[in-house]
């Protein structure tokens, strides 16, 4: 059963996403393509650890030596699907993407997303439901490998139901 949307959800992270000029389409509002590149940001933002601490998402359990080629284990997309509601218009406030984790496998997890207008503004509006696959691979291998134990612990707090997408 879904909750509603005043509803505040106690299990999922919040990551503002602004917007560019260049995510618009020739209608106005942020290209279908451009809103896989702004749930890859918020994905990284979620889960990757920042230079920051204190600006770091309680999520975020991979450090970004992978991204300088120096990690054992990198992170990568075997699929993904977007549902769109509502086009999003352009703005300076960034969108409250809010990720969860509708499950946890071996060495998978499902990256759950609901692209919101910019919290503060209520009601807010949704404008798209996303999931993302996410395996963990061996750099030198390039196989799957495990998640570690660290890794399930962070994320355990964040799992809610998957995403049950309506226009199929």
């Amino acid at each position: 059963m879904r909750r509603p949307l005043e509803q505040p959800r106690m299990t999922r992270v919040h990551i503002p996403i602004h917007r560019r000029w260049g995510d618009l389409d020739a209608l106005g509002h942020v290209n279908n393509t451009s809103m896989l590149k702004l749930l890859e940001e918020a994905r990284l933002r979620a889960f990757w650890r920042s230079e920051d601490p204190a600006d770091q998402a309680p999520t975020a359990v991979f450090d970004a030596d992978v991204l300088e080629g120096g990690g054992a284990v990198a992170t990568l997309i075997a699929r993904q699907e977007i549902e769109y509601l509502k086009p999003v218009p352009y703005g300076h406030k960034p969108l409250d993407v809010q990720l969860w984790l509708g499950r946890i496998g071996g060495s998978s997890a499902e990256v759950c997303y609901e692209v919101f207008s910019p919290a503060g503004g209520e009601p807010q509006e949704l404008y798209a439901r996303a999931s993302a696959v996410v395996v963990l691979v061996d750099t030198a291998s390039g196989r799957p490998t495990r998640l570690p134990a660290a890794v399930r612990d962070a994320w355990a707090p964040y799992v809610e139901e998957p995403i049950a997408f309506g226009r199929r």
